[in-house]
């Protein structure tokens, strides 16, 4: 069945489909160990009214040789496709329909590792972009609210298995985060596809 005929999520314009259960357990528990074990991690700087901070989060970026991709004023060059990061790969570009030759891993290793408010509107990403997160590991809530504004729109639950698809205007529309949380959590690991355009 297509993602897109799936779960439509009704925002004004924006284009997001949503499965919660994309993933078969068994597979989401392979990846998740194996991605856990293989990845090399980093936790950049960035430097924010003059003074350097961890980013809150680790992270890793994977893409095809000419995928650089930069964002909050950081240069990521890709790291060679894994066999893993490949195979997935494929299973997201058959669900979106569309080639994609990057992905970034973001690992959240408790409730105060986070993703603050931020659109996916970089000019390397193109005038439309798509972006694909499958999640794997404990739920966190995925908080949407339109640009300019700070209430809080939608929020989801992103699940072990979930895949959520971003796509047509919404970049342009809409925010999105991933906070910080007092509640007892489980990591999580996010993977975001995306198809970069014009490589930073």
């Amino acid at each position: 069945m297509s993602l897109f005929a799936d779960s439509p999520l009704l925002l004004p314009n924006a284009e997001l489909r949503f499965h919660p259960n994309w993933l078969e357990a068994a597979t989401a528990e392979r990846w998740l160990a194996e991605l856990l074990a293989q990845t090399p991690w980093q936790q950049p700087q960035v430097t924010i009214h003059g003074r350097n901070h961890p980013v809150p989060r680790l992270l890793a970026w994977y893409g095809d040789a000419e995928a650089s991709y930069r964002y909050s004023g950081l240069l990521h060059r890709p790291l060679p496709w894994t066999p893993l990061l490949a195979e997935i790969r494929r299973r997201v570009e058959g669900e979106c329909g569309q080639p994609l030759n990057g992905v970034l891993l973001n690992y959240y290793r408790d409730g105060q590792d986070s993703m603050g408010w931020h659109s996916d509107d970089e000019a390397e990403l193109g005038p439309n972009p798509l972006v694909a997160s499958l999640s794997l590991g404990g739920s966190r809530r995925f908080d949407l609210r339109r640009t300019g504004q700070t209430r809080i729109e939608h929020s989801l639950e992103l699940g072990h298995g979930s895949l959520l698809v971003m796509a047509g205007a919404t970049q342009h529309h809409w925010q999105h985060q991933v906070a910080k949380t007092r509640k007892a959590c489980a990591p999580r690991l996010n993977l975001t596809f995306r198809l970069i355009w014009s490589p930073a």
